[in-house]
């Protein structure tokens, strides 16, 4: 098949490169692996990160590019973070990088609400991740949501996927599913096309005219690319189960530089489905509950729960060279009676859930020692997993005494520890808890006394990976002498971030895909046409 445009993958990158790229007059052929839309984003609470944004300018909210860019530059590269720096410390290529994501993010948003594609509501009340930091001249108003998700914002994936999938089909993008792309076609240097294999055991092949674009996620369920270049031994993460790297594959013999491998988008999710590999498993967003607390092994509490959950999910990680072991890589989530009435949710993958839902993560007991003993039961089950951790002969007896220590923090609304509730994100993300007049922080409440006592086991894990193959502005693949690979274009996961170590705000992650989908199609629209002619290998 013969067609202008190709897009491999049909998510929250994917779908609206290809729309993007409709819209300028392409013909476009979406080709996605699974057997349905929507890929990661769908499960996603879909709130997209857009600098400047045309609400924000109604609102006389300034956010000027340069304040931009120290916010990002400073979060991205701390130890490099120099603002007295042509470049604020950043590499050339991420500070045009960035650069490109302030241009391009808002113009992207409104052209997908102008067509319908991606209606959204503004949430100017909602703030960066670190917006207390001086660097941040506009620290709320950046996020953006589809229109018709809840008003808690958690559903936005399904909403927002569906809508632009809907667009898709309306407007004539040629939407493939099932359609699992493994290698380039390659004429006289340049990409020209793939070679795609179905369920049925066939393998198709598509031409594109100007250019292939990828957009097909992470490699966040691939255990060898995970301990090969992750810096974290996760178990795994909230990416579709089709997001295993194969545009590393793909790319790798066309000579893709790579970039930015050793980063993720990261989160604390349940041990128990990380490990199952759940396809439904959604990261802990938010750690809902105010009677309650994360310990370790020893029964001690060894971190604020309410950080935001990349930074949360960085404590799991914590390496002890002393005994040669990651002593927080499995955290205990204890909370009492109290917050499981008032603060279940089954929302942003919190721990805390509903009668009704699926709760078989949860473990119970009507004494502390009886929850100790059924959470060294439920440890032993994975003991295979994590290098056969048990609970310290110590932990009852400490973890009365953290409880004593942190309800003395808690009723004097003082975290001592670790500052639980002192910023902004840590209100943001407290989830519902029972309303207590004059209470001066919303995010701690004594432990009940007694039973009954409920419990979770945690890790860390993956939204997604942010490496790949190294892009320029134009999200065109550049190769290992940084010259763009002809006709061979990559937007979102599956290409290197220049975020680096940092995850800005909430839809940092969509706001500058939908940037660079914007930006691709309009670059892979000037190409020049390549006419399609029948070659006799596929060279990659």
């Amino acid at each position: 098949m013969v067609t202008d445009v190709i897009v491999v993958g049909g998510g929250g990158g994917g779908l609206p490169t290809a729309l993007f790229s409709r819209w300028l007059g392409n013909e476009v052929v979406l080709l996605e692996k699974a057997p349905e839309l929507g890929g990661t984003a769908k499960k996603a609470a879909f709130w997209y990160w857009v600098p400047n944004n045309e609400p924000m300018r109604a609102l006389g909210i300034a956010d000027e590019e340069q304040d931009f860019l120290r916010y990002v530059a400073r979060l991205a590269r701390p130890t490099a973070y120099d603002p007295t720096s042509p470049t604020l410390g950043l590499s050339q290529w991420e500070y045009d990088m960035c650069r490109a994501i302030y241009a391009s993010a808002s113009p992207a948003a409104e052209l997908l609400a102008e067509k319908g594609a991606l209606e959204y509501r503004h949430c100017p009340d909602v703030n960066d991740y670190w917006s207390e930091i001086p660097e941040d001249k506009a620290p709320t108003g950046r996020v953006l949501v589809p229109r018709e998700a809840r008003d808690t914002m958690s559903d936005g994936g399904a909403v927002g996927t569906a809508a632009m999938a809907a667009a898709a089909a309306r407007d004539g993008v040629d939407i493939r599913v099932s359609h699992r792309v493994q290698r380039l076609v390659v004429s006289d240097g340049a990409v020209v096309g793939v070679e795609a294999t179905t369920p049925d055991g066939r393998t198709h092949r598509f031409a594109a005219r100007k250019a292939v674009i990828f957009a097909t996620g992470g490699f966040t369920h691939d255990l060898d690319l995970r301990r090969n270049f992750l810096h974290a031994p996760v178990y795994g993460g909230c990416a579709a189960l089709t997001n295993e790297g194969d545009f590393l594959a793909i790319a790798g013999p066309v000579g893709a530089q790579l970039r930015n491998m050793n980063y993720a988008w990261m989160c604390p999710v349940p041990l128990e489905r990380a490990v199952a590999r759940d396809p439904g498993m959604i990261g802990m967003f938010s750690v809902a509950g105010d009677s309650t607390i994360f310990v370790d092994k020893t029964g001690r509490r060894v971190v604020n729960e309410k950080l935001q959950y990349n930074e949360l999910a960085q404590k799991f990680f914590t390496y002890d060279g002393e005994n040669s072991e990651y002593p927080y890589l499995v955290l205990v989530q204890l909370w009492d009676q109290r917050s499981q009435d008032h603060s279940a949710s089954d929302e942003y993958g919190r721990q805390i859930v509903p009668p009704g839902t699926d709760d078989s993560h949860v473990i119970r007991g009507e004494t502390l020692e009886e929850l100790a003993d059924a959470v060294a039961d439920r440890l032993s089950r994975y003991a295979h997993a994590t290098g056969g951790l048990t609970l310290d002969p110590a932990f009852v007896a400490n973890l009365r005494q953290t409880i004593e220590r942190f309800n003395g923090f808690a009723e004097r609304g003082v975290d001592e520890d670790f500052h639980r509730g002192e910023k902004p994100v840590q209100l943001l993300f407290n989830g519902p808890v029972k309303d207590e007049p004059g209470r001066v922080n919303p995010t701690m409440w004594p432990i009940s006394d007694s039973g009954p006592y409920y419990a979770s086991l945690v890790t860390g894990g993956t939204l997604d990976t942010k490496g790949g193959p190294r892009t320029n502005t134009e999200a065109q693949v550049l190769d290992d002498t940084g010259t763009p690979i002809p006709g061979l274009y990559g937007v979102g996961n599956c290409v290197a971030s220049p975020s680096g170590q940092a995850y800005w705000a909430g839809g940092a992650t969509l706001g500058p895909i939908i940037a660079f989908a914007y930006r691709a199609a309009q670059a892979a629209d000037r190409e020049t046409i390549r006419e399609p002619r029948p070659l006799a290998a596929t060279s990659s």
